[in-house]
């Protein structure tokens, strides 16, 4: 397939993406465009990210750091906010700081520390913290009970802008159910929270409108725009 092919079926997905993710707030009674598109392009060349940004996506997540870094590099000159949402390892904290907008995989105090001391001077890194909903072991996250502990230490520092939570399910968790219990732990959680307490960052391809209809308002969403990984 031509780029100019693989170009415009990106576009049309994206607007195919964008009209269901509007159908399904309609639905839960909420304001059409209310939730936040991240088009996930880990495995996809810069070309495609292009793509992407020209039917509209501004929000780019990336999960591999190494594979990252020369994309950004490569589509500066667009108007882009790059979000980190893979596993976080302690010697890849100063790049994401530097180069990330977000990051949403935040579970534990080390990594939290780690990203605020690595900040670029003047810059504030706006962050979720991953919760293990479903405590699926094979998934990353801090339990349920122990978010408010997380919570706490992480808005004490002072280059990171705690905005909300976010999730991965595990495979047989029922999407509706698990989605509802991380919006419940963020409603529990709200009067701790010191800052700006907005963000709901759960749902992708296959589930984004039972996410949108427990509350998200970020969905993360990679093969429905892109089509499957390599």
């Amino acid at each position: 397939m031509s780029l100019q092919s693989v170009s415009h079926s990106i576009v049309d997905n994206v607007r195919r993406v964008r009209a269901e993710l509007d159908a399904a707030a309609r639905a839960a009674g909420r304001e059409p465009g209310s939730v936040r598109l991240i088009a996930v392009a880990k495995t996809q060349p810069a070309e495609r990210i292009r793509a992407a940004a020209a039917a509209g996506c501004r929000d780019i997540g990336e999960s591999y750091l190494q594979e990252a870094l020369p994309k950004i590099r490569a589509l500066a000159d667009l108007d882009l906010t790059w979000h980190f949402i893979g596993a976080i390892q302690s010697n890849k904290t100063r790049p994401i700081a530097e180069h990330f907008d977000w990051v949403h995989t935040v579970a534990r105090p080390k990594i939290a520390e780690r990203l605020a001391a690595h900040c670029p001077p003047g810059k504030v890194l706006n962050v979720t913290l991953q919760v293990n909903v479903d405590r699926d072991p094979a998934k990353a996250g801090v339990e349920p009970e122990a978010a408010a502990e997380l919570l706490d230490d992480v808005q004490r520092r002072p280059n990171l802008r705690v905005r909300g939570l976010m999730t991965i399910l595990r495979l047989d968790t029922p999407p509706l159910d698990g989605y509802r219990r991380l919006a419940r732990l963020f409603e529990a959680l709200r009067p701790r929270a010191l800052g700006e307490w907005d963000t709901l960052s759960m749902g992708m391809s296959g589930d984004f409108a039972e996410a949108v209809a427990a509350g998200a308002t970020h969905v993360r969403i990679g093969t429905a725009i892109f089509g499957p990984r390599n």
